[in-house]
């Protein structure tokens, strides 16, 4: 699939973030990794601006224009119990003067900080939907939703990770950003969550240049990817023509390997940049499995999209590990 350079997108959007977000060289990480001093870039969507930053922002300028467009009163987001998008949803309803209404994975904070405190900070309401798959979760958003329409509200359901048509277009709009700055990039890393974050630096870039490392959010992230692509531009692109790693899943979606905790230590010791354990780290050492086995070689220009996430790095077990180091 070939990049995607039609016209401005037209599509209701708010300004929330801070753009462009910086590109910034990182040659002793390069030197980290096996790449000349010249190779690798870091892409700082975690520097986006609005309430802790990260790639959300870029989804939610669409989503929440088109909620505004429909006169919402309130922004219901699900995800987990340190879910990023959902502590950026209640940084956008503060932005926008909307209500927010978190429905979350598990039974309570149990003692984790993280994103929930920054959620309390920004006034949202957190609804637990206990241990549920992703069927379950949908049916607690959906009562919750209920509820809050039946209350005189007029609710706005947000998708799962911001991954629809408007979560893509965020990133669509992201890839040609970084295209600008970068004109003769080649290789384009980022995590895999829920696809529309690849989905949109695919639809911007080319199948070719964008290599998503799997996280383990979800099942078949190849075709939602494919399929979120087809929906931003005007050629489609088939699951098999997508470059998706899932080597770096490990035991499942939020659990540290050994191979992220060890991105997480180069990234900080080398260039003081500082990535969360459930996607970036996941997605450095994919970088790194990359470099290891030929894929993407010395001499070739190479973008890590740091996606951010870093709130959500004190709501997980290592937290207390780090701070141990220092005793």
């Amino acid at each position: 699939m070939t990049a995607n350079d039609s016209g401005p997108i037209t599509a209701p959007r708010v300004l929330l973030g801070t753009w462009p977000t910086p590109l910034e060289a990182a040659p002793r990480l390069a030197a980290h990794l096996g790449l000349g001093p010249e190779d690798l870039w870091l892409k700082r969507d975690d520097l986006s601006g609005l309430g802790g930053g990260g790639n959300k922002v870029r989804k939610l300028e669409f989503s929440c224009g088109q909620a505004v467009d429909r006169g919402a009163t309130v922004l219901v987001a699900s995800g987990g119990a340190q879910s990023n998008y959902a502590r950026l949803t209640a940084a956008a309803s503060s932005r926008l003067g909307l209500k927010a209404v978190l429905v979350l994975r598990g039974n309570g904070p149990q003692g984790r900080t993280g994103n929930l405190s920054l959620e309390g900070l920004l006034g949202a309401r957190v609804v637990w939907a206990g241990d549920v798959d992703a069927a379950g979760l949908d049916r607690a958003v959906a009562e919750t939703a209920a509820e809050l329409t039946a209350q005189g509200e007029r609710v706005e359901v947000l998708p799962f990770g911001g991954s629809d048509r408007n979560g893509a277009l965020g990133y669509l709009e992201g890839g040609r950003e970084l295209r600008g700055q970068l004109p003769d990039v080649e290789h384009v890393v980022v995590a895999g969550g829920s696809g529309g974050t690849m989905a949109g630096l695919v639809a911007a870039l080319g199948a070719d240049r964008v290599l998503g490392v799997d996280v383990g959010a979800v099942q078949n992230l190849g075709a939602r990817v494919a399929a979120l692509v087809g929906e931003v531009s005007d050629g489609a692109v088939e699951p098999s023509a997508l470059r998706v790693r899932h080597d770096q899943v490990g035991d499942g979606y939020g659990v540290l390997t050994p191979a992220a905790s060890s991105a997480l230590e180069a990234a900080a010791r080398s260039e003081g940049v500082i990535l969360d354990p459930v996607y970036t780290a996941k997605a450095m050492a994919g970088l790194a499995a990359a470099v290891a086995d030929g894929d993407i070689r010395p001499g070739r220009r190479t973008v890590f999209v740091h996606t951010g996430g870093l709130p959500g790095l004190f709501g997980h077990d290592i937290a207390a590990e780090l701070a141990h180091r220092t005793a």
